[in-house]
């Protein structure tokens, strides 16, 4: 069985099950060997696709970065009032985040202890000024209200949408109900990025 393991086993399939144990016992917590029990091969096995556990970590925020930063090189975040990029922005965080809801998590729990981790945060401050600089332009064309602190609106935001990893769950193969109430993957993902960016720009926005 371990063999067979061994012979099909992909650097994208050692991710996945790197992310999984990352996850559950934290990235400072898991060791080689963690990882090794975790995906039934040896040692020797892993270090032939990367050199390490933080080669892990890296490809794994790595991708979550490449989701988040592609969804500002979109049309729909680039052309039109800031209010309507904001809110798009914020609607295809919200999908990304589902989509690749292992990998968000991973990056929202990085604490900066390594190199790979400073890196991470440093490009999610990056993405997060980002936004920031979108809904201070929508206030200034006067789309969002007066009486509202963009710093603290833009702290709310980013709590709403982040959250989401902490209790979201896709549902299962079976089309059963998942812990976000959505009985089967068809709208359900759609539902919840519009009901977050409705919650949060309903409030948010001029009544003009």
């Amino acid at each position: 069985m371990t063999t067979a393991k061994r012979d099909t086993y992909t650097p994208e399939t050692l991710l996945t099950v790197a992310v999984r144990v990352f996850n559950d016992r934290g990235y400072d917590g898991t060791s080689m060997e963690h990882l090794s029990r975790a995906a039934g091969i040896s040692k020797s096995s892993i270090y032939h696709h990367v050199s390490g556990k933080e080669e892990l970590l890296r490809r794994a925020v790595s991708r979550a970065l490449d989701g988040l930063f592609g969804i500002l090189d979109e049309p729909g975040a680039v052309r039109g009032q800031a209010i309507e990029r904001v809110e798009y922005v914020t609607r295809r965080t919200v999908e990304v985040l589902m989509a690749e809801l292992p990998y968000v998590t991973l990056l929202l729990r990085v604490r900066g202890n390594t190199k790979a981790e400073r890196w991470a945060l440093e490009r999610r401050r990056e993405f997060d000024q980002r936004v920031a600089d979108l809904l201070k332009a929508a206030a200034a064309d006067g789309d969002l209200r007066a009486d509202v602190d963009m710093r603290l609106a833009t702290r709310l935001l980013f709590g709403m949408v982040n959250s989401l990893v902490e209790w979201y769950r896709p549902p299962s193969a079976d089309g059963t109900a998942d812990e976000s109430g959505h009985p089967d993957g068809s709208d359900g993902g759609d539902q919840l990025a519009e009901t977050v960016v409705r919650l949060a720009f309903d409030g948010l926005r001029t009544s003009r």
